[in-house]
């Protein structure tokens, strides 16, 4: 009997996961054009320390993204990626630790192209940056290829320019992904607000493909607060508790905006999904904004629109990994909830000599005793399979 049996009897979609970049993906696999402007791995002067260079910006760590079971806690991180886990990575040492841990289906995030946008926006040479996001479509491909059954990709987009965006969908759906990454803060970046009918076009065609609109925390974040995130050198844990937490919910303000927007009922068959974001919020952002469209006036103003709770449960999605106390209401949600362990972050259930958390298999077990097998049932496996088409 497998590990993923002797947990459960379903087939576990963990819905939200990062795919760890190596050192030479753009400067090996870009065009012989772009290679010597491509985004690199370079140890930094100040600190010698190795970190990706995007153009004339220093971003994150080499390992920041890449923790799990490593032994010192944050700010410390693995200062190569041979130091990190090799699953972070490597197809066969990712698979091998999906089978150790009960994981059957894993949903493929990216992590530097997709939290240090900012720098790839700045590139500005068009082609260079379109030629960074294919790059990082085409490896996550390849990656995903040892298992074609196992992996879901995720598409990252060039958010910056709707028209390339259209075309690397479109392109991304051909390969084989399932979803498209997307950003919440586009207003931050002088783009129009995600939900200004500017995307619609984007969103058709998402439709159309049958591909889901994810919004990641902290994708499309600006250089200074990524900057804040990445302070080393006056790093406060107290202060990062806070930081940390309320960027798990930070997409409340994301699905308020969408629910009352009109987004939904011009694409009611576009599935969104929140990522890394918790669900303990959920009942009571509902409630509110139900109470609120009434006591404004808003189902007047909009006589043809649903209540906004109403939208949630016909075309979003959230998820959870370490909550445990807020369970109890995920009845309620079950239809739209799904799984997740946000491997290999920092925040990510991965047990280690510097970790809190507690081995998937052991958080899956628990919650089954909290809300029965037919809740987890739609949760580990039947949610994530619909959103995007596993079954």
């Amino acid at each position: 009997m497998s590990v993923a049996e002797a947990v459960t009897p379903i087939r576990v979609v963990d819905a939200d996961t990062h795919l760890t970049e190596p050192a030479d993906l753009w400067t090996a696999r870009m065009p012989e054009r772009f290679r010597d402007r491509a985004p690199r791995v370079e140890r930094e002067g100040a600190t010698g320390a190795l970190r990706w260079r995007i153009g004339d910006r220093w971003c994150s760590l080499v390992g920041n993204y890449s923790i799990a079971g490593w032994p010192e806690f944050p700010p410390s991180c693995p200062p190569t990626l041979e130091d990190a886990d090799a699953a972070c990575y490597d197809a066969d040492a990712r698979l091998a630790y999906m089978d150790a841990s009960g994981i059957g289906v894993q949903v493929l995030y990216p992590n530097v192209i997709a939290f240090e946008g900012h720098a790839f926006r700045a590139l500005r040479d068009q082609a260079l940056q379109l030629a960074c996001v294919r790059t990082y479509n085409d490896y996550q491909a390849e990656f995903a290829a040892a298992a074609p059954e196992r992996f879901v990709r995720m598409a990252m987009l060039p958010f910056w320019d709707l028209d390339e965006s259209v075309r690397e969908l479109r392109r991304c759906h051909a390969m084989g992904h399932r979803g498209m990454l997307w950003a919440a803060t586009l207003d931050k970046h002088g783009l129009p607000d995600f939900t200004d009918p500017y995307w619609d076009p984007l969103y058709a065609v998402a439709q159309d493909l049958g591909m889901s609109v994810n919004f990641h925390v902290g994708v499309g974040n600006t250089a200074e607060e990524i900057e804040e995130a990445m302070n080393r050198a006056g790093y406060d844990p107290a202060f990062h508790t806070a930081r940390s937490s309320m960027t798990f919910i930070g997409n409340a303000r994301t699905i308020g905006k969408l629910l009352t927007s009109g987004v939904c009922d011009r694409f009611p068959r576009l599935n969104f999904v929140s990522v890394e974001s918790g669900f303990g919020y959920i009942p009571f952002l509902l409630e509110s904004l139900d109470w609120q469209w009434m006591g404004t006036g808003a189902h007047r103003r909009y006589p043809d629109r649903l209540m906004p709770s109403d939208y949630f449960r016909r075309q979003v999605y959230t998820m959870f990994w370490f909550e445990r106390d807020t369970l109890e209401l995920l009845p309620r949600y079950q239809d739209n909830v799904m799984f997740e362990t946000d491997f290999p972050h920092p925040t990510s259930l991965s047990p280690g000599p510097a970790s809190y958390a507690p081995p998937p298999a052991e958080v899956i077990r628990r919650d089954t005793e909290i809300v029965g097998a037919p809740v987890m049932r739609k949760v580990l496996h039947e949610n994530a399979a619909r959103v995007y088409h596993l079954d």
